[in-house]
């Protein structure tokens, strides 16, 4: 918020969107302890009882994510256990297991005793953290594209209407601003990180990408 305000400004009332953060992936309640915690210590305002008892459920979620990515098992003996993964041969662990949309820990439990020391809360943050590891892998990816397209030219003769996928909204902003680069338009109110993905795609197939240096850009 405190960004937007002082670097984008605001034409209406201001309006918090997730989808609008930078790392929306990552600005989950399940989370907020995780993220929060460090900052709050770092500031003075985490007393010595909360400190402990954060410390004591981080390490339990390390030793258990440890755990989880060490233990491992293959298609054929998942079979076994009910489980039906691609007859590919590849071995996976117990944490990509957890991506699965209908296998949990209670259901890997069976096959792996051990995992029934673990108590009900890093169970829980263990498997919401293993569910949106592929995602934030992703988001991860396309947040070191944009850093390094920042500088990328946007041509004079782009037509900000013909973007498939951008809202309309965005379209009239873009035309209205008309941005020379990645980094004005991620300036301009309203912008999300999918919006300036689409921009960059768009340029890169619709003529000759450059950056502010004037060298020509290497492809994403």
């Amino acid at each position: 918020m405190i960004d937007d305000l002082t670097s984008r400004g605001v034409s209406e009332p201001y309006r918090m969107f997730t989808s609008r953060a930078e790392f929306r992936l990552s600005l989950r309640a399940d989370n907020a302890d995780t993220r929060l915690t460090p900052l709050g210590e770092n500031w003075g305002l985490i007393g010595q009882a909360r400190q402990a008892r954060f410390n004591e459920r981080k390490q339990e979620l390390d030793k258990a994510r440890d755990l989880a990515q060490t233990l491992s098992i293959t298609p054929n003996a998942a079979a076994s256990h009910g489980l039906n993964l691609n007859k590919d041969g590849i071995r996976r662990s117990l944490y990509d297991l957890l991506s699965y949309p209908d296998i949990d820990l209670e259901r890997l439990t069976g096959i792996w005793p051990e995992l029934s020391d673990l108590s009900s809360a890093t169970k829980e943050a263990l498997e919401i953290e293993a569910q949106y590891s592929v995602y934030l892998d992703r988001q991860t990816a396309d947040i070191a594209v944009m850093e390094r397209e920042e500088q990328l030219i946007i041509p004079q003769s782009i037509q900000f209407s013909g973007i498939s996928g951008l809202s309309l909204e965005l379209k009239q902003k873009l035309e209205k601003r008309n941005p020379s680069n990645i980094a004005e338009a991620q300036r301009i109110e309203g912008m999300t990180p999918a919006a300036i993905a689409l921009l960059i795609t768009h340029i890169r197939r619709h003529g000759i990408a450059q950056d502010i240096s004037g060298d020509l850009a290497k492809p994403a």
